[in-house]
């Protein structure tokens, strides 16, 4: 995938089939509209095409309300690159360019400079001046430019709509499995593991502490994860929380201990996805204590791993 950030670029691809949003953790929905792109690309003969934009709009506009996202830029459009996007545009999103008209967006970037043939919004996007880009608004242009635009339905679980907000309240509750429903996959986070105080080898079980570049984390408690080491997504136990027993800690730690697995992933970069919560973050009484209750986590997860459905969802992470 061609990635181009702004729109000035010779070497973009045209003539395009394109979407384009945030696409803050690339959910269900999300992927209805990228699937749609990708295949009317296909029978067009045309460039799949995704505009994003970077930082998220809120956060120039009303940084005050403005969400921490789920994913980091270069995941999102690691993501829409597997979801068969082509080419991919980042629009560095700031007051001048929240002051360009939705109409001068359309005529000059979408149709002059992309000469896009087909356009698709999520149901209820907008964007320009005073969010004036709607559906109607590209429709009666599309009839004047000579493209077609069109509004892909939202989707929806258990009667509920798939949004990205609904995901963050998800996961700051500590509901993974709610989120990976939505997201169609389970949620990860990513970053480097430094050095910890090795407290974690002293009672039998190293771990990973990881310095995560994602933003959202999920609610303080034990988790059954997924950690990816050399290509290969192996069984985890992850605490996230401040270490009660040792007398608590200011910033949230996100720790991982692999299970069967020995070598060493100081300054190595490692990916965690969240399957299953096993419990909340306790104080115990002790080093011993701890080493029980990680001991039982150890064995829950193991357990939970050995579910077929379990071993068969890790096959396809």
């Amino acid at each position: 995938m061609k990635i181009f950030h702004g729109t000035e670029s010779a070497n973009i691809a045209l003539p395009c089939v394109l979407t384009l949003g945030v696409f803050d953790g690339l959910h269900l929905g999300h992927q209805k509209i990228i699937r749609t792109v990708v295949e009317r690309a296909k029978r067009t003969d045309a460039v799949a095409t995704a505009i994003t934009f970077d930082p998220h709009p809120r956060a120039v506009l009303h940084p005050e309300s403005a969400p921490p996202l789920l994913q980091t830029l270069d995941q999102r459009l690691s993501y829409l690159k597997f979801l068969g996007i082509e080419q991919a545009i980042v629009i560095n999103f700031s007051m001048e360019f929240a002051s360009q008209s939705a109409e001068e967006f359309i005529r000059d970037i979408i149709h002059d400079r992309l000469r896009a043939k087909e356009i698709y919004l999520g149901q209820g996007f907008a964007f320009g001046k005073g969010r004036a880009g709607n559906i109607e608004l590209l429709r009666r242009m599309a009839q004047e430019l000579g493209f077609h635009a069109d509004e892909v339905g939202e989707v929806k679980l258990r009667g509920r709509r798939i949004s990205s907000s609904q995901i963050r309240e998800d996961l700051l509750a500590g509901r993974v499995n709610n989120a990976r429903r939505m997201l169609g996959r389970p949620y990860g986070v990513e970053g480097v593991v430094v050095r910890g105080d090795r407290r974690g080898h002293t009672i039998g079980f190293p771990t990973a502490n990881l310095q995560a570049h994602n933003r959202v984390i999920p609610k303080y408690g034990v988790y059954a994860t997924a950690a990816l080491i050399d290509g290969v997504w192996r069984r985890s136990v992850t605490n996230i929380g401040v270490r009660p027993t040792f007398g608590g800690e200011n910033e949230p730690s996100v720790e991982t201990f692999v299970l069967d697995f020995d070598g060493d992933l100081y300054g190595t970069a490692l990916r965690v996805r969240f399957l299953h919560r096993l419990r909340d973050e306790h104080k115990f009484n002790g080093i011993d204590e701890l080493k029980a209750q990680i001991e039982r986590d150890a064995k829950r997860a193991g357990n939970y791993f050995a579910r077929p459905g379990v071993r068969s969802m890790l096959d396809l992470l």
